[in-house]
């Protein structure tokens, strides 16, 4: 949408207000929006899953050291686990993110599914919880 400054008749572009040449108001009198609002994203968890990862983290990296330094086979063992233990601050939001929180269908205990898991038991009423469409409900 353009227009003309009803003033001095210079040529004016919808985000303009005022005139740039006399300075007059804009008839128009709207203000387009350079850069619109985004949509923030809904995420949540990824806090939780932060802490889980700097927790599991030294923890991995102290067992997969003992690990490499027993003598044998199982040495090979203890890599994978300094590597997991490495990666696990940046994976553990990830897995926290995808989880999906609320109250068993079956007894109302406040529960979280374990990363993007379709299925799993409540841990107070052992019923299976089957996860459709980011809610909880009974299994069939």
């Amino acid at each position: 949408m353009s227009g003309a400054c009803q003033k001095c008749g210079t040529r004016l572009e919808s985000p303009w207000k005022f005139c740039p040449l006399c300075g007059a108001e804009n008839a128009h009198g709207e203000i387009a929006k350079a850069h619109p609002e985004h949509e923030k994203a809904p995420v949540k968890g990824g806090i939780s899953g932060l802490v889980l990862g700097l927790i599991m983290a030294p923890v991995l990296i102290i067992y997969g050291t003992l690990i490499c330094l027993m003598v044998g086979p199982w040495m090979v063992l203890g890599i994978p686990m300094i590597v997991a233990g490495i990666c696990a601050p940046i994976i553990g939001p990830f897995i926290a993110i995808s989880a999906v929180r609320g109250s068993c269908p079956w007894c109302g205990v406040k529960i979280s599914s374990v990363g993007p898991m379709n299925a799993f038991y409540c841990y107070a009423c052992s019923q299976r919880i089957v996860v459709e469409k980011r809610e909880l409900v009974r299994a069939k």
